[in-house]
């Protein structure tokens, strides 16, 4: 028997009653959520500590203010806007960006800054002296790409047109390190599309603690097979080539050099004869001789961390682990200045906790355990041997701020139950903290390293009242359990859920559902944090008579490994039986329409949509899926091979769950969206999936935002999307 489990959220907006709305409450429309960005919050952005760790930057009216963590008083201005004026110009430069060198007295500031993939960008670069108040172009030569000062910060490196540069500032000499880059064939100093899209860095060289070495990386991605992309509005569509290496393709070949500025030599890093692997993170120790590599095979199931002698490229293998499914890559991996440890976070004991080495491999202490996961590392306090990390000890839907020694004591330091994210000063003496929950936007507050109260930064009161003034129900959190939900073991496993109900609930009546998921491996979208834009949509249509229930689904984060791996291999499957156990469980609830359950989902969970729609039928009439994958085949290696293997070694995984192959069992009313310039999940995937519908005979409704990536922006066209969706939902969920 299915059962529920209602864990009311005792929150800030719970005090709605579930009753006729006043008719003096406002109700929310789209224009407000899209257009003007009426419910959005106020946030605190720009924060930069100080190496003295008590003080912090902020930009105020172009200018750079420094500020007390204690007393929140500005103490001096550092870059005053008036000194940002180029030659030649008349408007200073914008300080939105910027970087500073050790001592904190000169600043490297992007402008005219241009998107090359989602992460990645390109920009003219000047160079401010606060001392002289000079102001000068980095180069001449072209835009550059992450510059970054050495540390003694009488040098900068950047990355342009795929080769790598040192500028020297005294001299003002420009130095070319690599000569050979050249478009979608070897690129140095930065990475390829899959390694920026996947393991989430664009920054591909590093400057030694000394300043003496770079260690940089160099792709070959000749061999990787081209995708096109076509952009419209002129006479003839620009058709625009990269680099794509789709599941069982060819990746780029990746090699890691390290340039010695004094000897003007480079030397070849040794990562082994074996070319079909990642290199998905590279780190100075903090001895300036030695390169930390990580050595990721193909099925990325198997991590080494090689060091590298900084003068002749040979390594020696640090540390190795090996996984039953995947390692996921993260920026936790943390030298001790001392030379003599390195902390690192690991799934090995089936959740993801902290581990501290000593610098032979040697395993010294396990600094976390329990049966829940570390879900973020901070940083070390040097002084005082301790390490900051974020965790969902309480609660899988909640996240909370800890500290642990080096003898593996703990203690949460956040007080709010909720979401808790912490961005320490650089001497980790003060930390700002962003807490929100279900129904509370954002809270920054200062608070002392022991999680201390200082001061409250923003509290968003403001929009807190707007809300008031409008007919809202409160986000409530349930878990759904059945028979059917079980883990490996046999085990039955409940599901974490929440639901928003119709304003002026009435239980004797029966409502429509929309089912909003996402389900992607380690994702979550059960949380309870504020949930910004789609959380006022939600809101919307609750007030419009449709209940809202979200539910994480069996690969989802934050409840241990077996949890999150169990969809190994088979990416579609255990979520697609979720989801239906979830529709399942409403049509038995009184005040549910069992005919009017809908499900929502964007890029993984636009996967997921459909393939509940298509192979739940008889519990779903209603599905909307934006950037869809549809055929596993036709996505990138690295994401697609991490949880999948490759094709050609598991055929049937990917085809026995890829909504394409199930066409032929839509029922009901389906919504395909599509960006026409998705670099990320390719349009491939929706034609296809058009080819594949129309082949059967099905109906449904297709819209497509030509020039428009995965995110589907600019302009009207976030209105646009949501205007069309929440018709089409009216349409088929409500009654006529």
């Amino acid at each position: 028997m299915r059962k529920i489990s209602l864990i009311i959220a005792s929150l800030m907006l719970v005090s709605v009653v579930f009753a006729q709305t006043p008719d003096t409450l406002k109700t929310i429309s789209l224009d407000q959520i899209w257009k003007t960005y009426a419910f959005y919050p106020r946030g605190i952005y720009g924060i930069n500590s100080l190496k003295n760790g008590k003080e912090f930057t902020r930009t105020k009216k172009g200018s750079l203010v420094v500020y007390d963590y204690k007393s929140g008083d500005s103490v001096t201005t550092l870059v005053n806007a008036k000194d940002l004026i180029p030659k030649g110009d008349t408007v200073p430069i914008s300080l939105s960006g910027f970087t500073m060198n050790e001592d904190e007295t000169l600043f490297l500031i992007p402008t005219e800054e241009e998107a090359i993939y989602r992460h990645s960008s390109q920009a003219e670069f000047f160079v401010f002296d606060s001392k002289s108040k000079k102001l000068e172009r980095l180069s001449s030569g072209g835009k550059q790409r992450l510059a970054d000062f050495s540390p003694q910060g009488d040098q900068i490196a950047f990355v342009r047109e795929n080769n790598l540069f040192v500028k020297d500032l005294a001299s003002g000499v420009e130095k070319q390190i690599t000569t050979d880059g050249r478009l979608n064939a070897i690129i140095n100093g930065t990475c390829d599309w899959v390694y920026e899209e996947e393991f989430g860095f664009t920054k591909g060289f590093y400057w030694s603690p000394d300043g003496r070495y770079i260690a940089y990386y160099r792709f070959d991605e000749s061999r990787v097979k081209e995708f096109n992309l076509t952009y419209y509005g002129e006479l003839y569509p620009e058709q625009y080539k990269y680099k794509y290496p789709k599941a069982g393709e060819d990746n780029s070949l990746v090699d890691i050099f390290i340039y010695d500025l004094t000897s003007g030599n480079t030397v070849k890093v040794d990562i082994g004869e074996e070319t079909d692997q990642y290199i998905p993170r590279i780190k100075w120790t903090s001895n300036a001789q030695k390169l930390a590599v990580q050595r990721l095979n193909r099925l990325q199931n198997h991590l080494d961390i090689l060091l590298a002698e900084a003068s002749t490229g040979m390594t020696s293998v640090l540390y190795s682990e090996d996984n039953p499914y995947y390692i996921d890559i993260t920026d936790d991996l943390t030298f001790t200045p001392d030379g003599k440890h390195f902390i690192l976070s690991s799934e090995k004991s089936g959740f993801n906790h902290l581990y501290l080495y000593d610098m032979e491999g040697k395993l010294v202490k396990q600094l976390t355990s329990g049966n829940w996961d570390v879900t973020k590392m901070y940083g070390y306090d040097v002084a005082k041997k301790r390490i900051f990390y974020q965790s969902a000890e309480r609660s899988p839907v909640d996240r909370d701020v800890y500290e642990v020694n080096l003898k593996g004591k703990r203690q949460r330091i956040s007080t709010h139950a909720g979401n808790n994210n912490a961005n320490f000063s650089s001497n980790f003496d003060y930390y700002i903290n962003t807490w929100s929950d279900a129904n509370t936007p954002p809270v920054y507050t200062v608070n002392q390293s022991d999680g201390t109260l200082v001061r409250v930064l923003e509290d968003n009161k403001v929009l807190r009242e707007k809300l008031k003034t409008y007919a809202l129900s409160p986000v409530e959190f349930f878990t759904i359990s059945s028979p059917e939900i079980t883990l490996p073991s046999g085990e039955e496993v409940s599901l974490n859920a929440w639901r928003i109900l119709p304003v002026g609930f009435n239980p004797e009546k029966q409502y429509p559902v929309l089912v909003t998921i996402y389900g992607g491996p380690g994702s979550q979208e059960v949380m309870n944090q504020w949930g910004y834009f789609n959380h006022m949509w939600y809101l919307m249509l609750a007030e419009n008579g449709i209940m809202v229930v979200s539910v994480d689904n069996r690969g989802t984060g934050a409840r241990g490994e077996v949890f999150k791996k169990m969809t190994y291999k088979e990416l579609g499957k255990y979520e697609t039986l979720d989801y239906i156990e979830t529709a399942k469980y409403l049509a038995t609830l009184p005040y549910v329409k069992k005919d009017r359950i809908g499900i929502f989902g964007w890029s993984y969970g636009g996967f997921m949509a459909s393939n509940a729609l298509f192979q739940g039928a008889d519990y779903f009439n209603t599905a909307i899926a934006v950037a869809p994958v549809t055929n596993w085949r036709y996505y990138d290696n690295i994401y697609t091979e991490r949880f999948m293997q490759k094709p050609q070694d598991n055929a049937s995984g990917y085809d026995s769950n890829s909504p394409i192959n199930h066409v032929s069992k839509l029922k009901g009313n389906y919504l395909l969206v599509h960006g026409g310039a998705d670099d990320n999940v390719h349009p491939q995937n929706t034609y296809d999936l058009v080819s594949a519908l129309v082949a059967a005979d099905k109906q449904f409704d297709l819209m497509i935002y030509p020039n428009k990536n995965h995110g589907i922006f600019g302009g009207n066209t976030r209105y646009h999307l949501f205007k069309k969706m929440t018709e089409f939902l009216y349409e088929n969920l409500k009654d006529e």
